[in-house]
């Protein structure tokens, strides 16, 4: 038998090094499908805001039940309520992570280093304000210290981190240091993330206005200080391609094509401000009797046309109330355009202008900022109606259009938080955790209970996301801490900042 022998110079470090371990890939590539990752993906972000975020917050909805149940029947449906937690753990923070431990020591990574802690910080945002408390410290370290079965924290102290993290991060941007062009949020461009850094910050505080408002105060003002965006032009935006797809474009354009509609109450509150998003936002399919028969031929975009779906009812009760809402059927109601914002490569919008200068508008109201509410206010609702172009030129509002709806709904002193949250959840559109957020936080949109009979929330609305069932398996005693620090891991229960 012949033995083989090689000398240390036979590349044996070569050899036994592992290709797919993430501390030899580059921390740009690392941040960059951090970034990737939190976008539309195939049956993962994108079903849990369809069946869950949207309807919550009543601007999108499925009759259908089965594997689509969540916020149209107000129902557990752990197959689709664990999507964000999966992804945002197991890809977003991941690579997220990674990219922070990989960037942290070399010198000439020092804003890669800095924009990875803001992107690790956005993430996390998602997350908590989804589930409540989670893994913060410990979370996403599997690789990195190998750390199988991390420690859940409580959501006031990853809170205070964030904040941390956001002031340290937007502060250690440098622009006289080497950035890389080929970062796709911003291009590498260390002033846009430390703009998004500060609006990410400001958002992250208003979150607190219930619970620490002294807390929420200070932090608004370091944003202030620090510079936030001042344009359409320094949005947080993925711009999706034909390759890197919306996957709620496509999920919508094809499979689903029938199954989800937008509700009445988004419908009807577009129709009676006289909205002219609401021509950018919706079509319908006149007539349709059945999803093959939403053909482009039946297609109006007409505003006084469109009809959106009443809250509360399930594929068969549904039929109880056609001929009142001046439908055939249920595949009659009006839908999310797939043409304009919902094309399968339309961009994806993590933060923007327009709720930036709304934010604002609240925080002056509470005295927090200088400046006056009213043009932030109308400045928040002016950006989102220019916003609207990003999606499609087909999709443009008209300045006089954007111009006369400014006009005729001047921000009201008694009435003024509402105003201005209500403009927040149009501005949202299409942002599913920040929209279910934002709703909780302020209590607006002013929106009835959902009235289904089969409702299984003791509650008006589902207050957060449960736990996926894989803790269980993995994490249980530290998943069961967290359970008796917080209350029942069900629909009703209330995350930190959630106060009634």
């Amino acid at each position: 038998m012949a033995v083989g022998f090689f000398s240390c110079d036979d590349k044996f470090d070569e050899i036994n090094t592992n290709l797919v371990d993430p501390t030899t890939l580059n921390p740009l590539f690392l941040l960059n499908q951090g970034i990737l990752d939190m976008r539309y993906r195939d049956g993962v972000i994108a079903l849990q805001d369809l069946s869950y975020n949207f309807g919550i917050v009543q601007q999108i909805i499925t009759p259908f039940g089965s594997s689509l149940a969540g916020a149209n029947y107000n129902q557990l449906n752990l197959g689709i309520s664990q999507h964000i937690w999966q992804n945002t753990y197991q890809n977003v923070l991941k690579n997220t992570v990674d990219a922070v431990e990989k960037s942290k020591e070399n010198p000439d990574n020092t804003n890669l280093y800095h924009s990875a802690r803001i992107w690790k910080a956005y993430a996390f945002m998602v997350l908590t304000d989804n589930y409540g408390d989670i893994p913060y410290f410990e979370g996403a370290k599997g690789f990195i210290e190998q750390i199988v079965s991390p420690k859940y924290d409580s959501q006031e102290t990853i809170y205070m981190d964030i904040l941390k993290e956001l002031e340290e991060a937007t502060a250690g941007l440098d622009p006289s240091k080497p950035s890389s062009t080929s970062e796709i949020l911003y291009g590498g461009d260390p002033l846009k993330w430390k703009k998004f850094g500060y609006s990410l910050m400001l958002r992250a505080a208003m979150r607190l206005t219930k619970v620490a408002p002294s807390t929420a105060e200070s932090y608004v003002t370091k944003a202030v200080m620090g510079g936030l965006i001042t344009s359409n032009e320094e949005n947080a935006i993925l711009r999706n391609t034909s390759v890197f797809n919306n996957y709620i474009g496509v999920h919508l354009g094809a499979r689903e094509k029938a199954n989800y509609y937008l509700t009445e109450p988004f419908v009807n509150h577009l129709k009676t401000n006289e909205d002219p998003r609401l021509e950018s936002i919706a079509i319908r399919h006149v007539g349709a009797t059945n999803g093959p028969s939403q053909t482009i031929d039946r297609i109006t975009r007409d505003p006084d046309l469109q009809i959106g779906m009443p809250m509360g009812h399930d594929d068969v009760s549904i039929n109880s109330v056609l001929a009142e809402n001046g439908v055939v059927s249920l595949w009659d109601f009006s839908q999310a355009n797939i043409y304009t914002v919902l094309k399968v490569d339309s961009p994806q919008f993590f933060l923007t202008y327009s709720q930036t200068q709304l934010l604002l508008a609240e925080a002056a109201i509470r005295g927090w900022v200088q400046g006056d509410a009213t043009t932030y206010y109308e400045e928040g609702i002016k950006a989102n109606m220019e916003q609207m172009a990003t999606y499609d030129l087909d999709a443009t509002v008209s300045e006089q259009a954007a111009a006369s709806y400014i006009a005729n709904h001047p921000l009201e002193d008694e009435m003024a938080l509402e105003q201005i949250n209500t403009e927040y959840w149009i501005s949202s559109f299409l942002d599913g955790s920040e929209l279910f957020a934002n709703f909780r936080r302020s209590g607006y949109p002013t929106l009835d209970a959902n009235p289904y009979s089969g409702s299984e929330i003791t509650g008006d609305f589902i207050r957060s996301m449960p736990y996926p069932d894989s803790e269980t398996v993995v994490n249980r005693s530290n998943l069961q801490e967290a359970i008796s620090r917080q209350g029942p891991n069900n629909l009703d229960r209330r995350v930190w900042w959630d106060q009634p």
